[in-house]
C-alpha cells in the first residue's frame, strides 16, 4: 500500500489564480455591460451575444461568472424590475449552445458556428423572453404569440446584427488565448 504524497502545489499560487479569475471575470462582465450601454442608441445591436460566445469559447463553464456580473449590473443600473427577470435565464441558451462547439474544433467550424449561434439567439430572443413576460402581465397563449409577433422586426435586427458582429468571435477567442497563455492556463 502506497502512502499518499503531500500536495506540493504552492497555496499562494492557487490563491493568486483565484484572485486573477475573480478580477478578470468582474472586468469582463463590466465590459459586457458598458458595451451594451454605449450601443443603446442602436436598437438590438450590441456586443453582448458576441462576448458571451467568446467568453464561453475561452473559459467554458466559468463564462457564467461574467455573464451574471453583466445581469446583476443591468439590474443595479436600470432597476430590478419585471423586465429584468427574464435576464436571469434568457442568456443561458446562448451560453449552452456555445458550449456545444468543442474547444479543439477545426477553425472553419468555429468561424462558421460561433456567428450562427449568436444569430440564432438574436432571432429567438423575443420568443425566449415572452413566456415570463406573459405570466407576469397575465397574457394568455394568444396574447403571448401576439407579443412575439409584434417583436419580430426587433428580433430580425437582433439576429442579423449578431450574425454580422459574430464574425468577431473567432478573432476575439484567438486574442484571449494568446493573452492568457502562460498567465491563466
Amino acid at each position: 500500500m502506497s502512502t499518499p504524497q503531500p500536495n506540493r502545489e504552492n497555496p499562494r499560487s492557487k490563491w493568486r489564480g483565484i484572485c486573477f479569475e475573480l478580477v478578470l471575470f468582474a472586468m469582463l462582465g463590466t465590459i459586457m455591460f458598458l458595451s451594451d450601454i454605449l450601443m443603446e442608441l442602436l436598437p438590438n445591436i450590441h456586443l453582448v451575444g458576441v462576448l458571451i460566445v467568446t467568453f464561453t469559447a475561452v473559459f467554458r463553464v466559468k463564462a457564467l461568472i461574467p455573464l451574471y456580473v453583466y445581469v446583476l449590473l443591468n439590474g443595479v443600473y436600470a432597476g430590478f424590475s419585471l423586465w429584468w427577470v427574464p435576464y436571469l435565464y434568457v442568456w443561458l441558451p446562448l451560453w449552452a449552445l456555445a458550449l456545444t462547439v468543442p474547444r479543439g474544433a477545426p477553425r472553419w467550424v468555429r468561424c462558421v458556428f460561433y456567428p450562427l449561434i449568436a444569430a440564432l439567439h438574436g432571432f429567438a430572443f423575443g420568443t425566449l423572453y415572452a413566456p415570463v413576460q406573459a405570466l407576469m402581465f397575465g397574457l394568455d397563449f394568444d396574447g403571448m404569440i401576439a407579443w412575439i409577433v409584434a417583436g419580430l422586426p426587433f428580433d430580425l435586427i437582433h439576429g442579423v446584427s449578431n450574425l454580422t458582429l459574430g464574425l468577431l468571435i473567432y478573432p476575439f477567442t484567438e486574442l484571449f488565448d494568446k493573452l492568457l497563455r502562460g498567465t491563466y492556463r
